[in-house]
């Protein structure tokens, strides 16, 4: 059902058909009036009886790409280039084809659209980057996704939350008349509330908004008291007449309402609207001022635009600017929404890379930067489209016809926080590059490890509201570790400075910070491991260096127990420094047991007392 707001340009091509032969003429006049299940039927039986050709094969899987039935339009696709076809073509049919997964085949439909229409922009962007799909795949998922309860079994798309109300459309309502696009009956505006426990009730509809046309989708004003709303221009009696199909074309128009105790009253329709292009999709700022709009007006780059209006103190409204090609390409962009702080614009589009159908991409209207599609699990390779965000409630929700025809789903944002480490020289300030920096979390489990850019940088995405530590080291600085507090994100900077290492060597014995080890445990600690890299340090500056390393225990446990207990974590301690180059005719070690404490408490001993007592030193040997 969204095709009846984004393919506004191929409907404006399909009206003026001719019909190819007097075979074709019963398809051509239904596909002409958009009824395109009865015009699928009967072209179906044009190739039963063996009278189909390739204009029957293209309009059929024209057919079948308006009501996105994938599969049935790739088959005819594949029919119809048996004999050369426009450059569109080759574009749908690819659109198709990744629309079912089938990238490859789909990548040599785009190669054959490129050298048709080399100064397309998408043809320009695929042959930039042809192999696109494996980046996009392997994007961070930024949204938890659900479907909503209040979906059906017809379409549903266009939802907006309203402080608790939630605004969509849907062709639900079965008494209505059907429509010949789809065979699904004419869309109507409904309301959910959303309950204290995340659920929504059943939907009503809005009946002083809806008419015995087609209606929705709608944007709420901040205050809640206007509500602009998307409705068929028969409202006016504005439409175009067809006598050669008997057929009044209306098109798509915005209007507006404003808010009555409960109901919406006082519909208008804007000033730009007209008979002659549509005008849907309607997206309000958050001061009111601005007006996002989709549209198939002149001057627009594709099928369908974005568009946005000045909407002025007085209530009148400015020109219609056209959002440029940031935003807008060859094919079809709709379905605009704009963030609350008025910066980022959300929309769908037909012809961007994507991974098929309709795909949500997202741009910074303030840094002009390019749009982002924003991957799975919102975008599929089937269509996705209407995306939009209430910042109160910390939710979204977007449409998708991925389970089979069009339903709504929530988009809860996956909070993540990118924590930003600096490593510096402590005591100059310089940037300190290739600095190993790992992330720990609160039980100083390292989670993973990274090597610092030539600013000194290393980046880590980590979950919000929880408790995490940074170890940094580098050879010729003392390691160190630092607390990275709860935090809702996005961002957690952190200065890593590190002192140089600068080591008292005295005639006996290298002077270090005492090396603790876990009770009964031999493992080096990471903050064991940073003092002996002092000694690595050292070592290294002083190729005559012989070392001793000697490792007590508490005393906890028996005499053998802690003299076996020592020797292991005099052999891990030696280990250590063998591992960082250090070789093994230079260092040796001895445990000691419980036999040289340095606090003499015996079994009276505080815990920060046994502590002290699991130890190992380093003396000269030579």
């Amino acid at each position: 059902m969204k095709n009846l707001y984004i393919a506004l340009s191929f409907m404006a091509i399909s009206s003026t058909i001719i019909a190819q032969n007097n075979n074709t003429k019963v398809a051509d006049k239904l596909y002409s009036r958009y009824e395109y299940v009865d015009a699928a039927t009967a072209y179906k039986k044009l190739v039963d009886d063996g009278k189909a050709d390739g204009y029957v094969y293209k309009q059929l899987a024209d057919t079948y790409y308006n009501m996105f039935n994938t599969v049935e339009a790739s088959t005819w696709y594949a029919k119809a280039i048996e004999t050369p076809q426009d450059a569109e073509t080759y574009f749908r049919y690819s659109q198709m084809l990744k629309a079912s997964g089938k990238y490859e085949e789909a990548n040599k439909q785009m190669t054959k659209f490129a050298s048709m229409a080399p100064n397309d922009n998408r043809a320009k962007a695929f042959k930039e980057n042809p192999n696109y799909v494996p980046k996009i795949l392997s994007k961070d998922a930024k949204y938890n996704i659900n479907p909503l309860t209040i979906n059906t079994d017809k379409s549903e798309f266009g939802a907006v939350l309203s402080d608790k109300t939630l605004y969509f459309t849907s062709a639900r309502n079965v008494a209505r008349k059907k429509y010949g696009w789809n065979d699904e009956p004419f869309l109507d505006i409904y309301k959910s509330i959303l309950g204290d426990g995340g659920t929504f009730s059943d939907a009503t509809a809005v009946t002083e908004l809806n008419s015995q046309f087609h209606d929705g989708p709608a944007s709420i004003s901040a205050d809640g008291n206007t509500i602009y709303f998307a409705s068929a221009s028969f409202r006016d009696k504005l439409f175009v007449k067809d006598k050669k199909n008997n057929l009044k074309l209306g098109k798509n128009n915005i209007y507006m309402a404003t808010k009555s105790g409960d109901t919406w009253s006082n519909t208008k329709s804007l000033p730009f609207n007209s008979k002659d292009f549509s005008t849907s999709n309607p997206s309000i700022s958050n001061d009111g001022k601005t007006l996002y709009f989709s549209s198939d007006m002149p001057a627009s780059l594709g099928g369908v635009d974005i568009w946005k209006v000045a909407v002025n103190g007085d209530g009148t409204f400015g020109a219609p600017e056209n959002l440029g090609s940031k935003v807008n390409t060859e094919g079809n962009e709709s379905f605009p929404f704009i963030s609350e702080d008025g910066k980022t614009l959300s929309f769908s589009s037909s012809g961007r890379q994507g991974l098929g159908g309709l795909d949500i991409y997202q741009i910074d209207l303030s840094k002009g930067t390019d749009a982002v599609n924003l991957g799975k699990p919102v975008n599929t390779e089937k269509d996705d489209f209407s995306f939009s965000f209430n910042k109160a409630q910390n939710m979204g929700f977007f449409s998708s016809n991925r389970g089979g025809n069009d339903d709504i789903y929530s988009a809860t944002p996956i909070c993540a926080v990118d924590v930003i480490t600096t490593v510096t020289n402590a005591k100059t300030g310089a940037v300190l590059a290739n600095a190993k920096v790992s992330i720990l979390d609160s039980k100083k489990n390292i989670i993973t490890s990274e090597t610092s850019n030539e600013a000194g940088e290393v980046k880590f995405k980590v979950e919000c509201d929880k408790d995490y530590s940074i170890q940094a080291s580098k050879d010729g600085f003392e390691g160190n570790s630092f607390p990275v507090a709860k935090s809702k994100g996005p961002e957690a900077k952190i200065a890593a400075s590190l002192q140089p290492i600068d080591v008292i060597v005295t005639e006996n014995e290298i002077v270090l910070k005492p090396i603790y080890f876990e009770f009964d445990k031999s493992n080096i600690t990471q903050d064991g491991a940073f003092e002996l890299d002092k000694l690595v340090q050292v070592m290294k500056n002083n190729d005559k260096l012989v070392i001793l390393a000697k490792s007590h225990t508490d005393s906890r446990g028996s005499d053998q127990y802690n003299l076996n207990l020592s020797d292991r974590r005099a052999k891990s301690t030696v280990q250590y420094v063998i591992s960082k180059g250090i070789a093994t005719s230079r260092i040796s070690g001895k445990g000691f047991g419980e036999s040289e404490p340095k606090v003499a408490c015996g079994d009276k001993c505080t815990e920060e007392e046994f502590a002290q007592n699991r130890r190992s030193e380093f003396l000269i040997v030579k």
